[in-house]
């Protein structure tokens, strides 16, 4: 795959091994199968187990059997799971970043037990619910309510854009407490086949097809207080989750432009027409080397950002400008793709316009393009542009 400025030479044994069984696992489990998939509009379940005996599951958290792997090693764990799908790195990465991340940051010790080991290893999937119909772009907005009765919290309220739920054992539920002051938002674990939830998925999706979407409808579904996530209250527990989810998928979309751009590199020297390959003409070698400076670009912007998370230096802000400018890259990038494979590339035999689509959620979920632009644009001037 493109690396045009020799970044791999720099990658340690640990990086290495995680890229290579990432990129083998996609290459074996997922392209063979992925575009029947996204045609039918249907995740591969039966790769969850596989998923997890690679330790593709939050490996870069510590203790429970999990591997406490760099941020750079789980980075590009991302970008080769999306070099395959979207679908299959969001999947990983709702259930590493989205729900295992805060149980391991601000759950208790039973917590931790019950579900870190088990979702490691892929015997459970979690989701993680923070949208609600009325409230995408401000979740603050919430309505989802959790009233305490004695030793329980019953909660009501409803969910969307769900990832994972419909396969799910536990969902992380984000959700006002009306008991408390100030009805701050906190995490309940709320297990799938608990009384008054109802999941259904949101199918007859044009984008991120291969890929489970729901919506949660919650009529008085009762929790232990002992579900509620203890170390955490206020929106800073469902925002420092997304910083976690952001950071993979700055990876993620380098991974989706690098497929994209190691298959219409072949095609233009395979591909002939006039007597020549294709790329051998100015324009397509033109759009070859605009392609390859913006996959070049964006693949530094995600290496600074692994070194900055490691140094516990990495701000929200940073992921913002590297969501904002990687995602906007693969975007242009995936569709320069599909243009240069000219009618072959509306099929499914060629994976750019699936990239393409996909990046159309990818674009508009955990920050909207334009949210992320005014995140930027108030940490440079000072001046909030939401209010």
């Amino acid at each position: 795959m493109l690396d045009y400025v020799g970044l791999d030479a720099d990658l340690g044994e640990e990086e290495r091994a995680m890229r290579d069984s990432a990129r083998e696992f996609v290459d074996d489990r997922v392209r063979p199968e992925i575009a029947d998939h996204f045609e039918a509009g249907t995740f591969p379940t039966e790769l969850i187990p596989e998923m997890g005996e690679r330790g593709f599951f939050a490996p870069n958290l510590d203790g429970y059997g999990l591997a406490d792997c760099s941020q750079k090693a789980y980075g590009l764990l991302m970008q080769e799971l999306e070099a395959g799908d979207s679908g299959v790195r969001s999947m990983a990465s709702v259930q590493g970043a989205l729900v295992m991340y805060p149980i391991h940051t601000y759950g208790s010790e039973a917590q931790k037990e019950r579900w870190l080991p088990d979702m490691g290893t892929g015997e459970a999937v979690g989701a993680f619910a923070l949208t609600e119909p009325e409230h995408g772009s401000n979740p603050a907005g919430m309505e989802t309510a959790a009233e305490k009765e004695g030793g329980e919290y019953v909660l009501t309220g409803q969910k969307r854009w769900s990832t994972n739920a419909s396969i799910a054992d536990v969902v992380l539920v984000w959700a006002r407490d009306t008991s408390e002051e100030g009805d701050p938002v906190r995490g309940f674990l709320v297990e799938t086949d608990s009384e008054g939830l109802d999941v259904r998925s949101i199918d007859e999706k044009l984008s991120l097809r291969a890929s489970v979407s729901s919506e949660l409808d919650l009529d008085g579904v009762r929790v232990s207080e002992e579900d509620v996530l203890p170390g955490v209250s206020g929106m800073k527990g469902p925002l420092s989750c997304l910083t976690q989810a952001r950071y993979g998928i700055v990876w993620g979309a380098v991974g989706a432009a690098m497929d994209c751009f190691d298959t219409v590199q072949e095609y233009a020297t395979d591909r002939e027409q006039f007597g020549k390959p294709i790329g051998g003409f100015q324009l397509q070698q033109n759009k070859l080397a605009e392609m390859a400076t913006s996959i070049t670009t964006a693949q530094l912007l995600a290496h600074r950002l692994a070194d900055l998370k490691e140094r516990g230096e990495m701000r929200p802000q940073h992921v913002s400008m590297a969501k904002f400018n990687n995602v906007r890259m693969a975007r242009d990038q995936s569709r320069v793709a599909r243009e240069m494979l000219g009618g072959n590339g509306i099929t499914l035999e060629y994976s750019p316009m699936r990239h393409m689509a996909n990046m159309e959620t990818v674009y508009t979920y955990e920050g909207t393009h334009d949210i992320h632009s005014l995140i930027l644009g108030q940490d440079l001037t000072g001046i909030s542009a939401f209010e």
